[in-house]
């Protein structure tokens, strides 16, 4: 370009500038005044041309220091001023030796708060970006690395320092990444994915994706990595959910309609619950007495009942008996019998017992742990002589039943300790079977929900759905009540839930945490409480909760892990002394 092209280029872009500039010489007259000034001030550069800045504009001062931003205001305006000499070089006869230049304060605010605006949302990416889960690098078109987040160098195992500014060309190794995928999409223009191993030997994936300019150039690179492990468990979950889902489908109709028939709660998913049905069919037709042991709650009457529907016994009577609840000194009549006039109180025509009533069946006796030594003399006999006598005869009449026992207690143990009779633990344990707990046999938990929830819905006509989010919880819960605890969630969430289809929150224990936490957030929010009344406010709410559970002080000691003593105190304290005992 000819100089003159140039003078006239330079020309047109001081006359057109937004901002006014004023050029004045050594005598500090105006030589040199774009539009910018004219139209902040009114006045043409013919009225300005050759006076000084101050004629025409009172505000300014010829003597303004260089380099100094001065704030002036003038005609309703308010200007941001800077004065700066001119190094004229070859130039000099042109005279002009110092430049004005003049900003709208309006313009100039508006700009610093665009500039402000894009450098928080630069920054508000940048935090955006090294947040993600996956591994995200960034590189310019020739593949130097600008950006790289946490997640980038966990998964790919590179530290940070050894990328930010770096070429990816020096990251290249023959043995774990022989080439980059930034110069794969640099050869290619088009978003590229590749397997790569980390210098641990783990398999990541990563995508490089271009991004374009106007001129159709790269001008950046996108670099995704993520863990192929993670990706597989994501899977592995999608799979397990549609399986869940299948199973769900599958059986729905299945426990509906096995409800409706009015059969039992008794499902084996497990190998474990399936060798114990196994064994219980096996032994079936077997006319012999069947110890039946597990925890409280595991189905032990369910197991014996199979045992009773798979027997030739299946169409004569079926009678549960829990020598646990009846005290023990009427345990002998009830199962036994009596005769008129045998005991004060008793029925004058006398009464037939339990025992009777199984004839030709079954009599399952539950927690046979339970009973004293003076009546395990006189079941040991009826179960060696088939007789039975009731309570005040003199005569014993044949009676035919079959026997199954249950209990929780380790009976072994107790004979140990002389509070079984070790002969008849030895009649009552010919075969042995023992149910495993619920929280050893999780595969049963989803079906036996299913089939729970069938049985609900049918009572309480209602349409609920089980999700897989709510089993997967009741998977992971202990069951220390085991069977009996998981049908009491199940109904009570049929009945409390406002869900057609059950979720986590939907459970009892996740409903104590809420309100748990609930109780915590309202305390801790209080901004008028110091620390001390917050932990007293929130004593006294768990003191309260605990003391409205349990009669005695000693058990709220135990409960909450403290000195009975400390208990004592802290309800007189706090008030809270009304029922308890020591």
């Amino acid at each position: 370009m000819k100089n003159r092209e140039m003078e006239d280029l330079y020309e047109n872009i001081i006359k057109n500038s937004p901002n006014g500039i004023i050029a004045v010489d050594d005598s500090g007259l105006i030589k040199l005044m774009n539009r910018a000034v004219e139209k902040f001030f009114g006045i043409s550069f013919a009225n300005a041309v050759n006076k000084k800045p101050e004629e025409i504009i009172p505000e300014f001062s010829s003597d303004m220091e260089e380099g100094v931003i001065r704030l002036v205001k003038a005609r309703g305006q308010t200007l941001h001023v800077v004065v700066f000499p001119l190094k004229t070089g070859k130039n000099k006869s042109n005279g002009i030796v110092r430049v004005f230049f003049l900003m709208n304060v309006s313009e100039s605010l508006l700009l610093k708060d665009a500039l402000n605006r894009q450098k928080l949302m630069l920054e508000e990416t940048k935090e955006i970006l090294e947040g993600s889960h996956d591994g995200i690098l960034v590189t310019d078109g020739s593949g130097e690395v600008i950006f790289v987040n946490s997640s980038y160098e966990r998964i790919a195992e590179i530290k940070k320092e050894d990328l930010q500014g770096k070429n990816m060309r020096d990251l290249i190794n023959p043995v774990w990444m022989p080439n980059s995928v930034a110069f794969v999409v640099i050869e290619r223009r088009c978003t590229v994915s590749k397997k790569q191993v980390t210098k641990s030997g783990k398999n990541i994936i990563v995508t490089g994706r271009p991004i374009f300019d106007k001129r159709g150039n790269i001008k950046m690179i996108v670099i995704n990595a993520r863990d192929i492990s993670e990706i597989y468990g994501l899977r592995e979950e999608l799979l397990k959910s549609l399986k869940m889902e299948e199973f769900y489908m599958k059986n729905h109709e299945e426990f509906t309609a096995r409800i409706r028939r009015g059969e039992g709660g008794l499902l084996a998913a497990s190998k474990k619950m399936q060798d114990v049905l196994s064994l219980a069919e096996r032994v079936a037709n077997f006319q012999t007495t069947v110890l039946i042991l597990g925890e409280s709650g595991v189905g032990k009457e369910e197991v014996a009942k199979y045992i009773h529907v798979n027997s030739i016994r299946r169409d004569k009577p079926f009678v549960a008996i829990d020598c646990g609840a009846i005290p023990s000194n009427l345990l002998e009549s009830e199962l036994f019998g009596y005769e008129k006039g045998a005991f004060t109180g008793a029925v004058q025509t006398g009464k037939a017992g339990l025992l009777e009533a199984a004839a030709g069946g079954v009599a399952f006796l539950d927690e046979i742990g339970e009973t004293s030594l003076e009546f395990q003399v006189k079941l040991l006999r009826v179960l060696e002589t088939k007789e039975l006598r009731r309570v005040g005869s003199t005569k014993g009449s044949f009676v035919d039943v079959r026997i199954l026992a249950a209990t929780n207690r380790n009976l072994e143990q107790m004979v140990v300790e002389g509070t079984f009779r070790e002969d008849l633990f030895y009649r009552l344990n010919v075969v042995q079977i023992h149910i495993p707990p619920l929280r050893n046999r999780r595969e049963d938990i989803a079906p036996l929900s299913m089939l729970f929830l069938a049985m609900f819905n049918n009572k309480y006509n209602q349409s609920k759905t089980l999700t897989y989010d709510v089993l997967c919880e009741m998977e992971k819960h202990p069951w220390h009540g085991n069977v009996r605890e998981l049908k009491n969630v199940v109904e009570r969430m049929v009945i409390m839930s406002n869900n057609d289809y059950l979720q986590p929150d939907d459970l009892p224990w996740s409903m104590h945490e809420d309100a748990n936490r609930k109780m915590i957030n309202i305390i801790a929010e209080n901004s008028e409480m110091s620390l001390q009344e917050a932990l007293e406010s929130l004593e006294k709410s768990i003191l309260e909760r605990t003391a409205n559970t349990y009669r005695s002080t000693r058990e709220i000691a135990e409960k909450l892990r403290v000195n009975q003593s400390t208990i004592v105190r802290k309800l007189h304290k706090y008030k809270l002394a009304r029922n308890q005992t020591d």
